[in-house]
């Protein structure tokens, strides 16, 4: 909403613009009238809208053309003057200054006209007869108010109706010649509907109705007064109420009803508190509000943020097969005004066999897009209305920022739940494979993915010493001759060679000596393709012996031509040394760390799902 309205006056001389300025002021008609007023200024808090109101008069005897010009470049909204009792005045809306304002302003942002018939105390006749065929036929005309200066009739309200045409234009909303909400108006509306029907059920119930109207207007409605707002689309349309709740086309023809009567700032309050500006765009604050993340430091989402998206998931499962369809992925982004998800998410994270994102890679999803761009993941829970539906400030609430990763080393503990896992590797050795095989696809489940459905990245959660943790796998290219900030920013490295291919390995050790032999960065190296025979690495040393020099865990065996889903151990060993990058050699060796680490995790994933079907069978 506009921070202050600016009113300029314009009409023939005598038609009484500066008299009704000056009854505004003093309350009363002046004995003597100047040939033009001063501009005035009505502060916030005298204002219905509270907002500063800058009123402005204009006199052809004291002013040029050019100054006319200026002023109408100026002005929020203007309002032409005529006199009631002068025929040739109200011509000269039409002839003149009508014209006139529009040849001085943008075609697609016309300024909005208050028609003024002021000394309306000198007729006993109105001229709205007159008046309204000018109205229809100039769609930039708000509305007309018939006043008088002398007796102060409707002094007040003519600058409140003008503060409203700016403050709540009609002109976004409505289409005067078709008698209906224009399209942007209603696809915003939309929006607000599907954010409000919390159940997703398509109608908007008592309950869902009472927490719409405290978020808008900060009470609820009296349980009378939600049914005479029902029986009121009752009696307009027959599909506008079912099950006792407002559908979609009710909700719409309860706002039509609004701007028809000329309550457009029902409308307007709405669209504000749910994020739109002027020309029914969601404003930037509201998508982007203020995040201070220092260095060193990163973003994930917190609990409440958790139990938000998990009712949005809940809400859309329609079917409670804990998974997302393609139509039920359709419909949760319908308030997004594109799709925010591509193909390559289904191969980012989990899905089920018929390869739709399950719950668990959903979260997985919100996690990795907090995490990676933490910017973007307020903008989707913007579209999601998270600020409101959790009744917090901003979608800045819903994001922890974790500290220094230098004060972690210091204190030989994390608070962290997102670890980053930087992939290294030379081309072919398995990388990608590896990246799927954490999802838990195997060899055959990965040769059906799509080359331009392929990511980069890979997603999920791990147990160590039975806590949750996510785990962030990151592909890097192995043909970048210098490594960015983000590839070398990373919780742990992961060295991978073919087991196979005696050149693999030499890609690794050039890696680790040239970027993270000096570094605090735990690095693992990982043997795959560990089901092929054997080769013998051109690398000087082989590499057991190499990890044990540089003292990093020995090789770790893996391949994903398995039967079934491939072996997870090695990814909760790199959650492991994320978490605790001060451990030292000889524990990392330890046989019996290791075991409590996967033991735990394995106790607790059986728990972790087992709570899950529990919690879904309370749905």
């Amino acid at each position: 909403m506009r921070k202050d309205v600016r009113i300029l006056l314009v009409g023939e001389p005598k038609v009484g613009k500066t008299s009704l300025i000056m009854s505004l002021v003093s309350e009363e008609f002046p004995d003597e009238v100047p040939l033009r007023a001063e501009e005035i200024t009505i502060p916030a808090d005298v204002t219905p809208e509270r907002v500063p109101t800058h009123i402005v008069d204009y006199s052809e005897a004291e002013q040029t053309d050019e100054q006319l010009f200026q002023e109408i470049s100026k002005a929020n909204v203007i309002c032409i003057v005529y006199s009631v009792n002068n025929k040739k005045s109200i011509e000269k809306v039409t002839s003149h200054w009508i014209p006139l304002i529009n040849d001085r302003t943008d075609k697609d942002s016309r300024v909005p006209l208050i028609l003024v018939g002021n000394k309306s105390d000198l007729v006993e006749h109105s001229s709205m007869e007159t008046i309204l065929p000018i109205m229809n036929q100039y769609t930039e005309i708000e509305t007309c108010v018939e006043c008088s200066a002398k007796n102060l009739k409707n002094i007040s309200e003519l600058f409140y109706y003008a503060q409203k045409a700016v403050l709540h234009p009609t002109g976004p909303l409505y289409c005067p010649e078709d008698k209906e909400m224009k399209p942007p108006c209603v696809k915003s509306l939309t929006r607000i509907f599907k954010v409000s029907d919390l159940d997703n059920d398509g109608v908007l119930n008592d309950n869902e109705l009472n927490f719409f109207q405290r978020t808008c207007f900060n009470t609820p409605l009296a349980p009378q007064a939600l049914e005479d707002v029902k029986n009121v689309v009752r009696k307009n349309m027959s599909d506008g109420v079912r099950d006792n709740g407002l559908t979609l086309k009710g909700f719409l023809f309860l706002h039509t009803l609004f701007i028809q009567r000329g309550r457009h700032e029902t409308t307007w309050t709405v669209l504000r508190r749910f994020g739109y500006d002027d020309d029914l765009e969601l404003t930037q604050d509201y998508l982007f509000p203020p995040l201070k993340i220092p260095p060193d430091c990163t973003t994930e989402l917190n609990h409440n943020a958790y139990l938000f998206l998990q009712s949005v998931f809940d809400k859309h499962d329609k079917d409670r097969d804990c998974a997302l369809s393609p139509d039920e992925m359709k419909d949760l982004f319908k308030v997004f005004p594109y799709m925010p998800w591509g193909p390559d998410v289904n191969n980012t994270v989990c899905t089920n066999d018929q390869g739709w994102i399950t719950y668990q890679g959903y979260l997985s999803q919100w996690t990795l897009t907090t995490y990676l761009d933490v910017q973007r993941c307020l903008e989707y829970l913007g579209y999601l209305g998270y600020s409101i539906i959790c009744e917090q400030e901003s979608q800045a609430a819903a994001i922890t920022v974790t500290r220094d990763k230098k004060i972690d080393l210091q204190k030989k503990q994390t608070q962290r739940s997102v670890f980053r896992c930087n992939v290294f590797g030379a081309r072919g050795c398995g990388k990608s494979g590896f990246l799927q095989a954490f999802l838990g696809r195997n060899l055959t489940r990965q040769r059906t993915i799509r080359e331009d459905h392929k990511s980069f990245y890979a997603i999920s959660t791990t147990y160590v010493y039975g806590q949750e943790k996510y785990l962030l796998l990151h592909e890097v290219f192995p043909e970048s001759e210098f490594l960015s900030e983000s590839d070398l920013g990373c919780d742990v490295v992961c060295l991978i060679y073919d087991v196979s291919n005696p050149s693999s390995f030499e890609y690794c050790a050039k890696v680790f000596k040239q970027y993270f032999m000096d570094s605090k960065t735990p690095c693992m190296v990982v043997a795959a393709k560990s089901d092929l025979p054997e080769a013998k690495q051109q690398h000087g040393l082989p590499p057991p012996d190499f990890c044990r020099k540089h003292k990093m865990p020995p090789p770790q065996p893996f391949t994903c031509d398995t039967a079934d889903a491939p072996d997870r151990d090695v990814y909760i060993k790199l959650t492991t040394m994320a978490m605790h990058p001060h451990m030292t050699q000889a524990d990392l060796k330890s046989s019996t760390f290791w075991l409590r680490a996967s033991v735990g995790a394995t106790v607790f994933a059986v728990l972790g799902f087992a709570m899950y079907r529990a919690l879904l069978k309370q749905r």
